[in-house]
């Protein structure tokens, strides 16, 4: 029996696939049974994905981004408007609940493929 590296699996696919939460081995199949859920399996091509351990690291990426995106926007919309601050901050809010809700579940994709690909948490025993 051969070891296969990590090689056999490029990277960049399959944080691409993941992101727009497909498969990360076909690319065919969906990685999420609902919002968050990971499947136990690709329908398609029978990858395993029990393996996966995302845990909280797309919940710290959607906030590092989140953050990062919104508090200029806010600063700068603050300085050159200057609107009502319940404007503001209502607006704001809304922005940033829509902007994590878009975010977190294509975060969970990036993670669990960089897994996959990394042959972490497990992977490593499964087909490619």
């Amino acid at each position: 029996m051969t070891t296969q590296t990590t090689q056999d699996r490029p990277v960049g696919p399959a944080l691409m696939r993941g992101w727009k939460r497909r498969c990360p081995s076909c690319g065919s199949g969906p990685l999420l049974r609902g919002y968050l859920k990971v499947r136990e399996s690709c329908p398609v091509c029978h990858e395993e994905l029990h393996h996966q351990r995302a845990d909280d690291g797309p919940a710290y990426m959607t906030i590092l981004v989140v953050g990062h995106l919104m508090a200029p926007l806010i600063l700068w919309v603050f300085t050159a408007y200057r609107p009502d601050p319940l404007i503001l901050a209502t607006v704001f809010s809304v922005g940033c609940v829509a902007l994590s809700l878009y975010l977190l579940p294509r975060f969970k994709g990036a993670f669990v493929a960089l897994q996959w690909a990394k042959r972490m948490h497990g992977f490593s025993s499964v087909r490619s």
